[in-house]
């Protein structure tokens, strides 16, 4: 991370008593809070107060616990098993990678259909709209599916 990039990050400070205060607002702030900056996606970090420590990853973890607690779970018992799972498995960075990829995709993806759905509504074809969002997912599949089976080892170039 730059000196630049660093300084717009915002620093979340947890104390032993377990309470978390936002250094920006100079303020205790909740776990639903911490929950609000991720959602409004507001680069921040949570340090431990005693080591010193980047907690960030603990406290999305807690975020995700809760969320998953509530009556509308992300994933199911399943899921949750088959994560488990790979966590031994030897597929465990292909995994992760996989994982990565995909939410980068639905993220991508996201975006491009909020952004085409503005241009048809202004006058666009929607025959272009759904013709160019086909072309992009099937080229963010290929690129997904070459990258996971790079990290599992499988060579995706084929030979003439």
């Amino acid at each position: 991370m730059t000196e630049q990039e660093n300084e717009q990050v915002r620093i979340i400070k947890k104390y032993p008593n377990r309470r978390l205060y936002d250094t920006e607002e100079s303020r205790y702030i909740t776990l639903p809070e911490v929950r609000e900056l991720v959602v409004k996606n507001t680069p921040m970090k949570v340090v431990d107060t005693n080591s010193g420590e980047d907690i960030t990853r603990n406290i999305l973890l807690q975020i995700i616990i809760e969320q998953e607690s509530d009556n509308d779970p992300l994933f199911s018992n399943d899921n949750l098993q088959n994560f488990i799972r790979y966590y031994s498995d030897t597929s465990h960075q292909g995994f992760s990678m996989f994982i990565d990829r995909s939410l980068s995709f639905f993220q991508d993806q996201q975006e491009a259909i909020q952004t085409q759905m503005k241009d048809l509504l202004a006058g666009g074809s929607p025959m272009k709209f759904w013709s160019d969002l086909g072309e992009s997912n099937v080229e963010l599949w290929k690129n997904m599916q070459n990258d996971f089976f790079n990290a599992m080892g499988v060579n995706t170039k084929k030979e003439k």
